[in-house]
C-alpha cells in the first residue's frame, strides 16, 4: 500500500507491506518512513531485540527499505497508526555520512545545488505535488469547457514575441559555418534550410488551430534566452495557451478569471495536507521577518482571497493616473518613475496596484500599442490595443492575453510599422484571407501560478530542474 492510502483507510490489525525512503530512526527503534504519495510520515516500530544486527545498522536517513507488518493505533503522540514491523529489507543503502538530505532546515540555495534529492524533503514534496494537481485541473477545466488540446510545435521559424531572445536549433558546425560575404550565416545548409529557434509561445500555431476547431489549448515547454538572473525568471518553463474562436476581449477576461478560479480552488481542496504543511512554513517564516515585511494574509487566505472575489478591471490610462499620482511617485520611492503616458508598467507598479491600491488581483487592458506585440488588435483611438494581463499580488503579471488582430489589412500596416517579415508569416496572414473571425486567447505561466499557490519566492523552487543563465545541471 502507498502510505496516502494506507492513512485514508487503514487496516488495522491487517499484515501490510511498505516501501519507502527513511526520514529519520530514532533511537534503534522508531523509522520515519515516506513513500512520496503524501506529506505525512509513517512511523514503524522495530522490535530491537529481534531484529538483525546488520540490518539495523543499514537504516539509515536516506535509505530505501521495504517493511512487512502489523498495522495498529499508535500509542504515541504524533501520528494515528504506526506499524508493528515484522521483516526489514534493505532495498538501497545511504551512507549517512554524505548524504546531503539531513533531517535538519536546509537553506533553499543549499537544496538548488541539490535538486536531484530536494524531492525528498518535505517542501519540495509539497511543491511538487502541488504542481502535479494544478496540472491536472488545468486539462480538467479545459475538457470541461469544450476545449480541444492541442500540440504546437518546439521548434520554429517564427518569433511570437518579436523579441529576439530565442535559443537557434541548427546542425551546422559552429566552427565552420558556411559564412556569406557580408558575415551572416548560410541557413539553406542547416537542416531545416532556414535560420530556427526553440519557442517562446505556441500561440500564433494555436491561432491556427483555433480557426478550425473553435477552442483549442496548448500546455508545453517555451524557452527564452534572457540573460536575467532574477528570482522570477527561467529560460525554460512551461505555458498553458489557449485560444478561441468568435471571443473578443471580455469574453477572454471572463474566461481567464474563471479558469484560475477554477484551478485554484481545485488545488484548495485537493491539496490540503500540502498547503497546511507550506501555510505553517509561511507563518514562521514571518515572524523572524521586520513587521513591515510580513504578509497580511496567510497562504491559504490569500488562496481563497482569489477564489473568492472579483477581480478588479481597469484600463491601462486608469492604472497609469493612478500610479502616476501614488505617494511611492511622488515621493520618487519607484525605482522606475511614472512620467509619461505610454511607458511599460513595471512589476513594482503592477504590485503597489494589487497589494496597496486595490488589495485584489487586477486585469489590465487596452495597453498602448507601441509597447504589445504586433498580432493584438488595434482599438478605435489608434494608439492602444485590445490587450489584457492579469496582476497577482507577491508575483505581478501571472497572464498575458489579447484579442487577436483579424482583420488583414491592419494587420499587414503593423508588421510593416514593426519591420517584420512579411514572408515568414504568410501562413498566419492566411488565416485572416479564408474566413477571418474574431478571436482571442492568453498565456498563463505555469510556474508562475505555482509561485503564487505554493507562498514561494523562486521560481526556481517550483520547478523540478531550474534552467538559468550558466546553469543546466541536472
Amino acid at each position: 500500500m502507498t502510505i496516502k492510502d494506507l492513512f485514508k483507510n487503514p487496516p488495522l490489525s491487517k499484515k501490510i507491506n511498505v516501501k519507502g525512503w527513511v526520514k529519520t530512526f530514532r533511537a534503534n527503534r522508531f523509522i520515519s518512513l515516506n513513500d512520496g504519495s503524501t506529506i505525512q510520515n509513517l512511523q514503524c516500530v522495530v522490535d530491537y531485540e529481534n531484529t538483525d544486527q546488520a540490518i539495523l545498522s543499514k537504516i539509515n536517513t536516506g535509505a530505501s527499505i521495504e517493511i512487512f507488518g502489523i498495522l495498529v493505533a499508535s500509542q504515541g503522540k504524533g501520528q494515528s497508526v504506526e506499524i508493528q514491523a515484522e521483516k526489514i529489507i534493505i532495498l538501497g543503502e545511504s551512507d549517512p555520512d554524505s548524504y546531503p538530505i539531513q533531517p535538519k532546515k536546509h537553506s533553499l540555495e543549499f537544496l538548488r545545488e541539490n535538486a536531484h534529492l530536494r524531492v525528498r524533503t518535505n517542501t519540495f514534496s509539497s511543491i511538487f505535488r502541488i504542481r502535479s494537481s494544478i496540472s491536472f485541473a488545468i486539462h480538467k477545466y479545459f475538457k470541461e469547457n469544450g476545449f480541444v488540446y492541442v500540440n504546437t510545435p518546439i521548434i520554429t521559424g517564427s518569433d511570437a514575441e518579436g523579441a529576439g531572445e530565442m535559443f537557434k536549433v541548427t546542425t551546422l558546425n559552429i566552427n565552420k559555418a558556411e559564412v556569406e560575404d557580408n558575415g551572416s550565416i548560410d541557413y539553406s545548409k542547416d537542416f531545416f534550410g532556414k535560420e530556427t529557434n526553440l519557442t517562446v509561445s505556441g500561440q500564433l500555431e494555436a491561432e491556427n488551430m483555433a480557426m478550425g476547431l473553435g477552442k483549442v489549448y496548448t500546455f508545453g515547454p517555451t524557452f527564452r534566452a534572457e540573460n536575467s538572473n532574477t528570482s522570477r525568471h527561467l529560460a525554460e518553463f512551461w505555458m498553458i495557451e489557449p485560444e478561441m474562436a468568435f471571443y473578443d476581449l471580455i469574453d477572454n477576461m471572463n474566461l481567464a478569471e474563471d479558469f484560475i478560479k477554477y484551478v485554484l480552488k481545485y488545488v484548495v481542496e485537493d491539496c490540503k495536507d500540502d498547503l497546511d504543511f507550506l501555510n505553517n512554513r509561511l507563518i514562521n517564516e514571518d515572524k523572524n521577518k521586520p513587521k513591515q515585511e510580513r504578509h497580511e494574509l496567510t497562504l491559504i487566505e490569500r488562496l481563497n482571497f482569489v477564489v473568492n472575489n472579483d477581480f478588479v478591471r481597469i484600463t491601462y490610462t486608469e492604472a497609469y493616473e493612478i500610479l502616476k499620482n501614488s505617494k511611492p511617485n511622488k515621493k520618487k520611492k519607484f525605482k522606475f518613475p511614472i512620467s509619461e503616458w505610454g511607458i511599460d508598467l513595471q512589476s513594482e507598479h503592477e504590485r503597489f496596484l494589487v497589494e496597496k491600491h486595490f488589495k485584489k488581483p487586477v486585469i489590465i487592458y487596452d495597453y498602448p500599442s507601441k509597447i504589445k506585440a504586433f498580432y493584438m488588435r488595434m482599438n478605435d483611438d489608434g494608439k492602444t490595443v485590445k490587450a489584457m494581463d492579469i496582476l497577482f499580488p507577491g508575483i505581478g503579471e501571472i497572464v498575458g492575453g489579447s484579442q487577436r488582430e483579424e482583420r488583414l489589412d491592419v494587420l499587414k500596416a503593423r508588421i510593416k510599422e514593426l519591420n517584420i517579415d512579411e514572408e515568414e508569416l504568410w501562413w498566419y496572414l492566411d488565416l485572416r484571407k479564408f474566413g477571418t473571425v474574431e478571436h482571442s486567447g492568453f498565456g498563463l505561466g505555469l510556474e508562475r501560478l505555482i509561485l503564487f499557490a505554493t507562498g514561494m519566492s523562486n521560481i526556481r523552487d517550483v520547478i523540478p530542474f531550474p534552467r538559468t543563465p550558466k546553469n543546466a545541471e541536472f
